[in-house]
This record gives C-alpha cells, structure tokens and sequence, in this order.
C-alpha cells in the first residue's frame, strides 16, 4: 500500500486478529528411518485444496440495477471525484479479481473524464452494474490521515525518529541462502551472504538504526507517531506551524500484530475496565502506564518507513491521491482497485457509494474494506470507532458480469443469476 499498506488500523481498531506476514517456519526434519522392516506407512495426506483466491472463483451473482440502489448527489459526487482521478489508472492495469479487463472501464472513464458537470446518480445508472461478490456481507472499518507534532529536525522534545527506508532492507527471492521455502519473496537482509530476517520494531526503537542519517524527521509523541505508521501515512505539524506531509515507503518484512486484541486479551481494555475498545481507549491506557506501553507496543514486531511527500495526497496503493470519505482501501483479488462499492451499512455514516484506491495488511477477503476519512479531528474520531457490518454491492462496467459468465461456463453453478431470476 502506498498509503496505509500497512492499513492495518482496521482490524486493530476493529479488535480483530491482525496478522501480517506469517512468521517463517523452518523445514522440518524428516523423520529417522528405522533399522528393520515395520509395518507399511501410511500414505501422506493429500493436501486440502485452498479457498477461492479471487473473486472471480468465489463467484459473483448480478445485484439490482444501480438506479434501485437510492444515490444521494452528494454521495455520488464525492464517488465521481474519486473515481475520475482512478480512471488514468484503471484502463491500463490487470485486475487481480478477474472481473474486468483494461477496456471495459475505457467508456466510464471517457463519459467522466470529459464531461465534469456530469450528474453523479445518472453516471453510474448509465455505465454501470451491480454484482454481489460471494455473500455480499461486508465488514467495515476506518483509516484517517493523522495529524501529529513532528520537526525536520531533532530538537529537544522531539526525540522519535521517523527513518526512511533503509538500504540494506532488501527483497529476495526463494532459494537465497538462509530463506524459507515458502515459494515467495521475503523481505529482509543480507549478512554474510545470507538472508536474515529485519530488525524488528523493538529492535529499531532501541537504536538499530541510529546514526546512519536514514532520519527525514523527528516526532514529539511515539504513541501518536505508532498509530500514524498503523495508518501509513500522516501531516507532522512542525513547531512553526507548517506541515510536513509524509507518506509508506516500505515495511520491515516483520509480522503485524494488532495491539487492540493484545490489549483486550490481557483484560487491558474493554468490559470491567476503564478503556473502551477503541483508538481512543487504548490510547489512554498507553498513556496513563508509561511503564508498561513499550512492551505492548513491541508486540507489534512491523516497523514502517516513510519518505516525504510532494504535492496532492496521500496516495492510496493506485498511486493516486485518495479522497475523504469517498475512498476505501480493499483486497484486489476481490474489489478491483478503482472499482466503485455501495455500502449499507449499520454505521449510516459509512453507507453509501465510496472507490476501493487502497490496500492494507488486514484487509483482506470479499467485501472487507476499510473507509477513509481524511484528516482532522473529526476523521480521528469516526475512523477511531469504525466498525460497521452489512451488504456490499461492487459495481462493475455493464457487461463485465455476462463475458465472465460465458468465459468461464458460468460462476455458481453455471450462470451470473440475476437477483430476480432467485
């Protein structure tokens, strides 16, 4: 994710387990033949066949047509700006899902590109479709663009270093010496010709990489600071008053822990305690026991990098700027990036039209987004309490659901039912 890849706020404000990378497993040994004869072994187990992958395999069935759905103006045109600037974008990329292809965005695209006065319902009733992906049962949760204390340089107060990515952070293929064999790249180092996993965040907090001028910025608060590299990306108020915009430029390969359910689980916060299961509880708990925050913070091993950004942002994983409240950050192998998404939700003020232009660690499956709220303290507040579940429809240029039902003899049992044909 250029923006929030690590995204994860999701499911730590959602209180989910939140796994990143899965933590690398050393091959086993095999088992010591015996000396005589036994009875024969039983033979290996065949491996269980993996879930749906995409969305393409979990199938999709079509919804009601768009004009059904009840768009507010103002709704979609906040989905219209997003989609517009997607559009550049969405015509020339593969999409992971395998709903679409390349051109069947190329009419949208034009009609919205060309004309900025467009009516934002009538747009999307006119180009579009709805399709249901799997059960349609969405899950919701917030990300926001935080805004914390921060300098260009150390000063006393400022005393937590916001480091770039380091050269030595490297990604290498299987086989390297001292990998897994996982069958995937793995992020690390290379020492003495072997690969070894990154530092990881206790590693860094305590000096890893002090010293080697990787620092682009200092940070006054290394709470807040944990919670904008959660988000992946922030505005650092300087002591002037300007704003230093910074944005993810890479992950130390580590594991991803969300400390919400880490917190929860050690009876931290939540019931019988005096911390809400939310940011804002867990927050207040760090705070209010100095003394025991590093270790709750450290269980979080990922460490996120960050370079300075330039001009309109933040940037979702499309590589263009997202917006608030008209951007979700979603799984391409089940939302195509650029692709609208309708809501109805039992958060109101998470329902509605919004553009998958983003991805993050935990957000992963059909219909799993996370909502973007911009900045401020209003985006904090919402995206800190953000836990919404309902119906998702995905809408897809008219006329992707029927090629992708004769491409592949039809999905669920061989055809792209309509709603009303159930």
């Amino acid at each position: 994710m250029n923006f929030r890849k690590v995204a994860a706020l999701a499911m730590l404000l959602a209180l989910a387990a939140c796994a990143g990378s899965p933590k690398p497993r050393r091959p086993v040994a095999p088992p010591a033949r015996p000396s005589h004869p036994t009875r024969p072994a039983t033979p290996p187990a065949r491996p269980q066949p993996a879930g749906p992958q995409t969305a393409a395999e979990l199938g999709v069935e079509r919804g009601p047509a768009v004009d059904t759905l009840g768009l507010t103006p103002e709704n979609a045109r906040r989905a219209m700006a997003a989609f517009r600037t997607s559009c550049p974008v969405l015509v020339r990329r593969t999409d992971g899902s395998g709903l679409t292809l390349p051109q069947d965005w190329r009419d949208a695209c034009d009609d919205a590109m060309g004309r900025l006065d467009v009516d934002g319902p009538a747009f999307f009733a006119q180009w579009f479709e709805t399709a249901i992906v799997g059960d349609g049962k969405a899950f919701a949760t917030g990300y926001y663009e935080p805004e914390i204390a921060g300098s260009r340089t150390h000063i006393p107060g400022y005393d937590t270093p916001v480091y770039r990515r380091p050269p030595d952070l490297v990604d290498v293929d299987p086989g390297t010496a001292g990998t897994v064999t996982s069958g995937k790249k793995q992020r690390g180092r290379i020492v003495d010709g072997r690969f070894q996993l990154y530092h990881d965040r206790a590693a860094i907090e305590g000096g890893a990489l002090a010293d080697q001028g990787l620092e682009i910025a200092w940070a006054r608060d290394p709470i807040e600071f944990f919670f904008l590299q959660i988000q992946g990306s922030g505005r650092l108020i300087q002591p002037d008053g300007t704003v230093m915009r910074i944005g993810y430029d890479g992950q130390n390969g580590r594991e991803y822990v969300g400390i919400g359910k880490v917190m929860r689980d050690r009876g931290l916060i939540g019931p019988g305690t005096d911390y809400a299961t939310s940011m804002q509880g867990m927050m207040g708990w760090l705070r209010g026991h100095p003394g025991d925050a590093d270790d709750i913070l450290n269980t979080n091993k990922s460490f996120v990098f960050f370079k300075e950004l330039i001009g309109a942002g933040p940037l979702g994983a499309l590589g263009v700027p997202v917006t608030g409240r008209g951007s979700v950050a979603a799984d391409p192998k089940f939302i195509p990036l650029g692709a609208p998404i309708l809501l109805s939700l039992d958060r109101p003020e998470a329902s509605g039209l919004w553009v998958a232009q983003d991805t993050g660690g935990a957000i992963k499956g059909a219909n799993r987004v996370d909502t973007f709220w911009g900045a401020g303290v209003a985006a904090r507040t919402t995206a800190g309490g953000m836990s919404g579940r309902g119906k998702a429809w995905l809408l897809l240029p008219k006329g992707a659901i029927t090629r992708m039902a004769l491409r592949k003899d039809g999905v669920r049992g061989g055809s792209a039912r309509s709603q009303a044909d159930r």
